[in-house]
């Protein structure tokens, strides 16, 4: 059963922007944190961006850092990316995660990083061409 919906995605050209949304089935998820990840065609899974539902304390790959923005709302709750000046290397399906970071303090975010979350959405493709 799919938990958790992405939408956005589409087909542009190298420099244009994207908004990826992530929504949540309810509010039950408004304290928890929700991720970005991407994978491409041959690639394995990397890791993309991550933001705490209440507090809003994002997380970013050093690949995205100054190109994307991760946002939420967490009345909804949903995440979004901002997806800015997209290069063809951005081309990927990406796919919404979440966890719940509480029991894991300071170090919530690397249940994003090392991929160890369960509640995922089924993606959205993203295609950036030259």
């Amino acid at each position: 059963q799919v938990q958790l919906q992405e939408s956005g995605g589409g087909s542009v050209q190298t420099g244009d922007s994207l908004r990826l949304s992530c929504a949540a089935p309810g509010r039950a998820f408004s304290h928890y944190a929700l991720g970005w990840f991407r994978q491409a065609p041959g690639r394995e899974s990397e890791f993309v961006a991550a933001i705490t539902l209440g507090f809003g304390t994002t997380r970013y790959a050093d690949s995205v850092k100054g190109r994307f923005t991760i946002s939420k709302d967490s009345s909804e709750p949903t995440a979004y990316l901002q997806m800015d000046s997209l290069k063809p290397e951005d081309t990927a399906v990406y796919y919404c995660a979440a966890d719940d970071p509480l029991p894991y303090g300071k170090n919530w975010y690397e249940r994003f990083l090392y991929e160890r979350v369960d509640i995922w959405g089924r993606g959205t493709q993203v295609t950036v061409s030259s």
